[in-house]
């Protein structure tokens, strides 16, 4: 496949695609050297004037994955080079990266991953029919028939597909639903993390970046949503590259692509996976150079901004002024008529799976506290407890158990709406909306874990119980009010990035040719920090900034999926409570003795890590395929109480046990079973003064198995059923008497019948034969008797299936119709065994 790469990128190629990528960089240069100082300009304006939003409850904790790891396990992944299918070692750091191992002991051994995946950009699939439909559009001129089968045969029933637009496609497999179920919710959450590659505490270079692949689409005519708007910033350029390059190549190479669908297919995607990666070492180079002169400039800049803000400001005000005068007619117009008809379904319709993903957020959060309560209140024990509570501590990063949420965030639909705003897809709101689902969730654990370990630190460990329901009440309550504020600003810049883009669309031929004359009026020395564009672009925010204002907080007035009003300020009742954010996090290992003496610390490179999410424990697989076992050196956070995993438990319903914890009051017989066991004796005939009790004994009883214990004491357990059963045994006397009487009848009938059939035969011969009347009636009375034995013989030997009694049945008859004084009486007794 390498000759395939060569002989379609030749060298004129790769300096054509180099020669592509660098124009592109040169352009975006130049947008952000000018959008780096105008981001400038805004920080050192709000550090000086001061202001913000309203103060968040929950504490929000700095390196939360500081010492974890998320998963491992081994996986069938398929290889390109011999198109076969090898079990790899898959290891999945903090950094959300997937690496891949040959083996669990190239792991062990410190050896470098073979392939490490960043997987920005990428789509976790789990069926070949979606991977298919996505493979077909990157191709479009080469239509798959849906006989196709596709160019890759899964090796199980399961697969797993990381797919990306540009760069090489993975492929895996596992062997059971569970594992696939496990492992996409990871891969997921890789992506996930993976997309959010957009530091926010970098308050200069993430909206200078920002802004300038906004302006730079816009040039080329692209003003809606950017799916692609994801990863590290090389990996969003190298996207911004292909955006355009791609199609390009793709109509010079794909006409010259030979063979059948599968291996054309094949063959673009080696080659598309060589441009993207050629691509992206230019944008990386030619990035960290264009920031590195930036960040050079700051502190010159810095200084400038600072002497000369009075002016800045005041000039600003005046071109807004001027802009507003020609912009607001034209703006206001488009809003009437194609904005504000639509606002409210725009809003409903993202108010409703947001809401619904945080309120599952806040159940999860409820239900894992709940859990711990309850554990502590049946005495679990403090190893235990540390466990959940370190467990606990990993929540919001446990992408099984965030599933829930997630999955509600997937359901959003802007159907007819997205070809109207130029929505791309909705993908860009729902990573989003999960992104800061996970963050809550984060500030709800960490403000749970300070509060507790500072009351216990307080108040000892006493009332644990009551403990740990005052600080969940305190954290859900912060929760609540938290989660309004993020959703009611997650509304807003929702509303913003669908409605803004439209309208600068809208306004363009008619307001862009007019603004140049604006820039006279901006004094040559401040334009580096004013720049019009910028200042057109506020005052369209603002035409309709009132008009999203009013729609969420009308909203919030209703009460509407549980969103706070902006007048309601909850009060913290600890106003000291924010410093905790400056304390390292809590060792519950260490404070209740579970794993303290080392088990959050590091050795090595392979140090004792734990990890997120629990492994796969498989039951009957052979050694070769060692799915999801645990990682030496890596400290287990099981994901579910006792860490029983699902496979394990059709063996547990097979074989059922006490399902009761000896640790609990309600199993003490048990235990002393345990220590006295009891056998049980049924011995016929009591005598009359047999009475109920127990009565000490010092003796031997030789049980089933040959083995002789010594008795203590006896137990003699008389049945209050005796009378019911001696009548329902004479009944069954009597019945069984009855039937043999009829057995008997029956058996004679047949005997006259036979009798009688033999003498009509033989007075047939004696009409023939006169002469010889009386030796043929002796002879048929000598027959008759002969035959008249066996027959009955073998009548008997029939019995069971004529139903006639058996001798065995007879022999039992025998035995329970000796008399009355012989009939089993029930009784049991009790042997208690030293």
């Amino acid at each position: 496949m390498g000759d395939v790469v060569s002989s379609h990128l030749d060298e004129s190629r790769r300096e054509m695609i180099t020669a592509r990528t660098g124009d592109v960089m040169r352009q975006f240069g130049d947008l952000y050297e000018k959008q780096y100082a105008v981001a400038l300009f805004n920080v050192v304006r709000f550090e000086i004037e001061g202001g913000g939003g309203a103060q968040s409850q929950l504490l929000h904790r700095k390196d939360p994955l500081a010492g974890h790891t998320i998963f491992s396990g081994s996986l069938f992944q398929y290889l390109e080079e011999n198109r076969k299918w090898r079990n790899r070692f898959v290891f999945i750091p903090n950094s959300y990266s997937v690496d891949l191992y040959e083996s669990k002991a190239a792991y062990d051994r410190t050896l470098h991953p073979k392939v490490s995946i960043n997987c920005a950009g990428y789509k976790a699939l789990t069926s070949m029919e979606e991977y298919m439909e996505l493979l077909t559009s990157s191709l479009p001129e080469i239509k798959a028939k849906p006989s196709n089968a596709p160019f890759i045969k899964c090796a199980t029933q399961f697969p797993l597909i990381l797919w990306h637009p540009y760069a090489r496609h993975y492929f895996f497999c596992v062997v059971t639903e569970k594992e696939q179920q496990k492992w996409h919710a990871v891969l997921q959450d890789c992506v996930r993390h993976s997309n959010n590659g957009l530091s926010e505490e970098n308050t200069v270079q993430t909206p200078a970046f920002t802004d300038s692949v906004r302006r730079y689409r816009q040039v080329k005519g692209h003003y809606g949503t950017w799916e692609m708007m994801c990863g590290s910033p090389p990996q969003i350029l190298a996207n911004l590259v292909l955006e355009t390059l791609q199609p390009e190549l793709r109509n010079a190479i794909g006409p010259r692509l030979k063979g059948k669908l599968q291996d054309r297919q094949r063959k673009w995607m080696l080659i598309s996976d060589a441009v993207y990666r050629q691509v992206l070492t230019q944008t990386r180079d030619q990035y960290a150079a264009l920031v590195d002169a930036c960040e050079a400039q700051k502190p010159s800049l810095d200084v400038r901004l600072r002497g000369d803000m009075d002016m800045l400001v005041t000039t600003k005000e005046h071109v807004i002024g001027k802009i507003r005068a020609v912009v607001m007619p034209k703006a206001e117009q488009i809003l009437r008529s194609s904005i504000q008809p639509y606002l409210s379904s725009i809003l409903d319709a993202l108010m409703e799976p947001t809401s619904r993903g945080f309120a599952e957020i806040r159940d999860t959060f409820f239900k894992e506290v709940v859990e711990i309560s309850k554990n502590s209140l049946n005495g679990s024990g403090k190893d235990n407890l540390g466990e959940q509570l370190e467990r606990l501590s990993m929540l919001a990063f446990h992408p099984v158990k965030m599933q829930s949420g997630y999955q509600q965030m997937q359901q959003l639909n802007l159907e007819g709406l997205q070809q109207r705003f130029d929505v791309s897809s909705p993908n860009v709101f729902v990573s989003r909306a999960q992104i800061l689902m996970r963050e809550q969730m984060d500030n709800a654990v960490f403000t749970f874990e300070q509060l507790l370990h500072q009351a216990l630190e307080a108040q000892g460990e006493d009332d644990l119980c009551k403990t740990i329901q005052k600080c969940q009440d305190r954290v859900i309550k912060k929760y609540d009010y938290d989660s309004s504020t993020v959703r009611k600003k997650f509304f807003r810049e929702a509303l913003l990035q669908i409605i803004i883009p439209y309208m600068l669309q809208q306004l363009a031929p008619t307001c862009t040719p007019e603004l140049p004359r604006f820039q006279e009026l901006i004094f040559e020395d401040l334009s580096r920090f004013l720049l019009v564009e910028n200042m057109y672009e506020e005052v369209v925010l603002q035409s309709v900034s009132k008009d999203i204002m009013m729609a969420v907080k009308e909203a919030a007035v209703q009460r509407r999926h549980n969103l706070y009003r902006d007048s309601i300020v909850l009060t913290n009742s600890d106003p000291n409570l924010h410093l905790l954010e400056e304390t390292p996090q809590v060792d519950w290992d260490a404070k209740f003795g579970s794993d303290g003496s080392d088990g959050g610390k590091e050795k090595g490179f392979r140090g004792r890590r734990k990890q997120v999410v629990s492994m796969i424990q498989m039951e009957g697989l052979p050694i070769s395929y060692e799915s999801c076992l645990e990682v030496p050196g890596v400290e287990l956070i099981p994901e579910e109480d006792g860490d029983v995993a699902e496979d394990d438990m059709g063996e547990i319903e097979e074989n059922p046990g006490p399902s009761e914890d000896p640790k609990s009051p309600d199993s003490v017989n048990q235990i002393r079973d345990l220590i006295n066991p009891v056998v049980e004796v049924v011995l016929p005939g009591p005598k009359e003064d047999t009475t109920t009790g127990t009565e000490t004994t010092n003796g031997t009883i030789t049980l089933e198995d040959g083995v002789q214990e010594e008795v203590t004491h006896v137990t003699t357990i008389v049945s209050d059923s005796i009378s019911k059963s001696k009548s329902i045994m004479e009944e069954l006397v009597g019945s069984r008497k009855q039937k043999e009487l009829q057995d008997e009848a029956a058996i004679q009938r047949a005997i006259e019948q036979m009798e009688m059939a033999v003498q009509e035969e033989d007075s047939e011969q004696a009409s023939e034969q006169e002469a010889s009347e009386q030796e043929a009636s002796e002879h048929t009375t000598e027959a008759s008797d002969s035959e008249s034995q066996p027959l009955a013989k073998d009548c008997g030997s029939r019995n069971d299936d004529s139903g006639f009694q058996s001798p065995t049945n007879e022999a039992e008859t025998e035995t329970i119709t000796n008399g009355p004084d012989q009939t089993a009486d029930p009784v049991d007794v009790e042997l208690l065994l030293a």
